[in-house]
């Protein structure tokens, strides 16, 4: 029994058997409505630089603090994450995080659980849940670049709502890209392709970015009209004109996307501002914007990623938790 003075601890064994894409996918799309409608505070995240982009200190790393309070969920909490590029060298997973959880009455720690699943979960839910306001035909075909954990993820969750009718995967390593295509063969119904060349995977509906580019090598001459792109993460994945020439672009928070992720370069070179963002996924999610159906624009989706979506699906987690009995407890005061 869960006493007041004890907070509850979950690993990531349990995270994983307590929630699922097809879950992840629901709650997001709650915590976007909740972002539209104001009901959900999201601070921007703060990054420390380890020296991912930064001479020193020299570990290719950064952490981001990302603190968020969740009113669908009367829930808050914190999610301290990052990602380590030599950890691979070592091995270790590049991605590493815990989400610590509030009673947002009394400040009492809750839970504190393993954070980096559940970041892969909702990243991934992020994407799927924008196409299902965005792409609106039951089928999709999707560009996948990079083959590693987040674009089986990507995948998954975007299968979760749509019919892949293809799927075509780029990566550096062509290994990886095969060893993708077998491990998706049962979330796609439809034909998964190794793409050859950059350019090839560029033919889609959707264009997902998911790779630790150091340089851009998404091309805007490789985007058709109507193709909605995201480059996701904290990575500059794309040539500048693929952001500059887009029709619309649209963020999952106006305070953080012009600082950090695809949009990070030219918005602090002043070459994109806020009164260059068409909207937030939130407000549309929210009804408070439409995107007109059957548009040949190009749209460019940068999802950074916000603490919100990461408290909201570990309070679920806690809740299932809390009703099968899972966890240990430690007393920290």
């Amino acid at each position: 029994m869960e006493k007041a003075s004890e907070t509850r601890l979950l690993g990531r064994a349990q995270v994983e058997q307590l929630i699922s894409v097809e879950d992840t996918v629901e709650i997001v799309e709650k915590t976007f409505r909740g972002l539209g409608d104001g009901t959900v505070i999201n601070p921007t995240k703060v990054t420390l630089n380890l020296g991912e982009t930064a001479p020193w200190p020299p570990y290719k790393g950064f952490m981001n603090a990302m603190p968020a309070y969740v009113g669908w969920q009367d829930s808050a909490g914190l999610k301290w994450v990052g990602g380590f590029l030599n950890n691979r060298d070592i091995g270790l997973p590049y991605l590493t995080g815990m989400i610590l959880l509030i009673d947002p009455r009394t400040g009492r720690f809750r839970c504190v659980c393993e954070g980096a699943h559940i970041t892969n979960l909702r990243t991934g839910a992020q994407t799927a849940v924008t196409l299902k306001h965005l792409h609106r035909s039951p089928s999709i075909r999707i560009g996948l670049y990079g083959a590693g954990a987040q674009g089986r993820f990507q995948t998954r969750a975007v299968a979760a709502c749509f019919e892949i009718e293809e799927l075509k995967v780029y990566d550096i390593r062509r290994e990886a890209a095969e060893s993708f295509a077998a491990d998706m063969a049962d979330a796609v119904k439809g034909r998964i392709i190794v793409a050859e060349t950059p350019e090839e995977a560029a033919s889609a509906d959707a264009v997902i970015t998911v790779t630790q580019a150091e340089e851009p090598f998404l091309r805007a001459g490789w985007i058709a009209p109507a193709t909605v792109v995201f480059p996701m993460g904290s990575y500059q994945e794309c040539e500048d004109e693929v952001l500059l020439g887009a029709d619309r672009i649209i963020v999952d928070h106006m305070g953080q996307a012009l600082h950090r992720g695809a949009l990070g370069a030219l918005g602090e070179k002043g070459a994109v501002s806020e009164d260059d963002i068409w909207g937030t996924v939130g407000e549309i999610v929210a009804g408070k914007k439409k995107v007109p159906d059957g548009t040949a624009e190009r749209t460019v989706c940068c999802l950074v990623g916000t603490g919100a979506m990461d408290v909201s699906v570990a309070t679920v987690v806690l809740q299932r938790a809390e009703e099968r009995g899972i966890g240990e407890f430690f007393r920290f005061a």
